[in-house]
């Protein structure tokens, strides 16, 4: 299994949009996430405008899990109505929307 934690910035006016989608996650997409090995996902906010996400990462191939998602046509649609109330950060590698934040500590 393996962790990850992201950070994304938020259009502070698109916030309650966001969060009442995110009350009502559309069950195809919750389906996907699941179905690409994806457990244990949660987002949250840090004031207005910035998400912190957590995920675990239960597959073999996390590459091909992530394409398999991306080329979801319900995901793709979910993406195009969450990606304009987004804002990326800065320092972000190139092609990451949320940007990966190494961990530095971890204790079970």
């Amino acid at each position: 299994m393996r962790r990850f934690g992201q950070v994304i910035g938020l259009h502070p006016d698109r916030y309650d949009e966001y969060v009442k989608a995110h009350a009502a996650v559309w069950p195809g997409v919750l389906a996907m996430i699941s179905a690409c090995n994806i457990r244990n996902y949660s987002i949250y906010a840090f004031g207005k405008d910035r998400l912190f996400a957590y995920f675990e990462y239960v597959g073999d191939d996390f590459t091909a899990d992530m394409a398999r998602m991306a080329a979801d046509p319900e995901t793709q649609r979910w993406w195009d109505w969450m990606m304009p109330m987004q804002d990326p950060v800065e320092g972000r590698a190139e092609g990451e929307w949320w940007m990966e934040l190494p961990e530095v500590f971890h204790h079970d």
